[in-house]
């Protein structure tokens, strides 16, 4: 197992390498920083344009290896670069990335804990009722945009806060700014702003993860050493507990693994519509912005995020398939 971990260590770090280096030579090839010293009145002298993006290593007169070697070196010596404005770009994202994680790992172990959940209740219950009812709200939930469940989900929010006549739900920001009291106002306070956009990601889970689970598990309930289980004498909710399910579980672990690598740079519309600020927001911004450094740094740290998920994932189809261990 170890052999085959470190295999897959070494292919990962070749994949970090190459992905970083190809985001920046294309946000060095299409971003143009120069954009927010145009249309000045009176015009920014060259002069002082050129020493400004040289300060930043973003001037595209500057030939775009040059830029990236000395990227390199900035990063070897433990620097991301400075955003256009003269922030640090390692520290808008140690910021920003304490938000997401907030919102992030309740919402994705809390979509795949119900999902999975749901999948096998769906799979158990195969063209009943349940499994109809679970298909269908599945199905609209993938099938309506991220943004327009936020609406809702605000719009009815507004609804609850009315009719009991406190504002139990939150939806703008992470937290109240100014908020007086102690620790427990403060932590209701982040809690009510956390239960939305939270109730968002959940949802979006339950329907992804119910549905490949659904099919991993029909697979299962038709093999053969589960009617060998049952042949044995145990019943079909211990057979399909002790062999089905840890066998249906293993492409799940693969799902999962993959999906909160990705979701930490990939909630953007989440954050953006609940008024987070964090990194999904910020690759949005720094693109806008035509910030290089910010959007490189932001691509390798979620190339590194697929590299943790893809060892997870190796670590879990290890555990939960012991052909794999030898």
């Amino acid at each position: 197992m170890v052999k085959f971990l470190a295999r897959r260590l070494v292919n990962y770090i070749i994949l970090i390498v190459v992905a970083t280096s190809g985001t920046y030579f294309l946000a060095s090839k299409t971003l143009n920083p120069r954009a927010r010293f145009e249309g000045k009145n009176p015009p920014t002298p060259e002069s002082t344009i050129n020493r400004n993006l040289d300060q930043y290593n973003i001037n595209p007169h500057v030939s775009v290896f040059h830029r990236f070697a000395k990227w390199v070196d900035m990063l070897f010596h433990g620097s991301l670069g400075q955003t256009p404005f003269g922030e640090s770009v390692a520290w808008s994202m140690y910021h920003r990335m304490g938000v997401t994680l907030q919102l992030l790992i309740l919402g994705s172990i809390l979509g795949a804990l119900v999902g999975v959940a749901a999948g096998v209740l769906s799979a158990v219950k195969q063209y009943k009722l349940t499994d109809n009812l679970i298909g269908g709200f599945s199905y609209l939930t993938l099938a309506t945009p991220v943004f327009v469940v936020a609406t809702i989900l605000e719009i009815i929010a507004v609804q609850i806060n009315k009719a009991v006549g406190h504002k139990i739900f939150v939806y703008t920001g992470a937290f109240s700014p100014g908020l007086q009291g102690g620790f427990f106002d403060h932590l209701g306070d982040r809690v009510s702003h956390l239960i939305l956009p939270t109730l968002s990601l959940t949802l979006f889970g339950l329907a992804a993860y119910s549905r490949y689970q659904r099919s991993a598990m029909l697979d299962v309930l038709g093999s053969e050493y589960i009617r060998t289980a049952r042949a044995k004498g145990l019943t079909r909710r211990s057979a399909l507990i002790k062999h089905g399910l840890r066998t249906a579980l293993i492409p799940m672990s693969v799902f999962f693994a993959y999906s909160f690598g990705l979701i930490l740079v990939g909630a953007t519309l989440t954050e953006i519509v609940f008024g987070w600020h964090g990194m999904g927001e910020l690759l949005v911004t720094s693109i806008q912005q035509d910030d290089i450094n910010t959007s490189t740094a932001l691509v390798g740290f979620a190339a590194i995020l697929i590299l943790l998920a893809g060892m997870l994932s190796d670590i879990l189809y290890a555990a939960l398939d012991p052909r794999v261990r030898g």
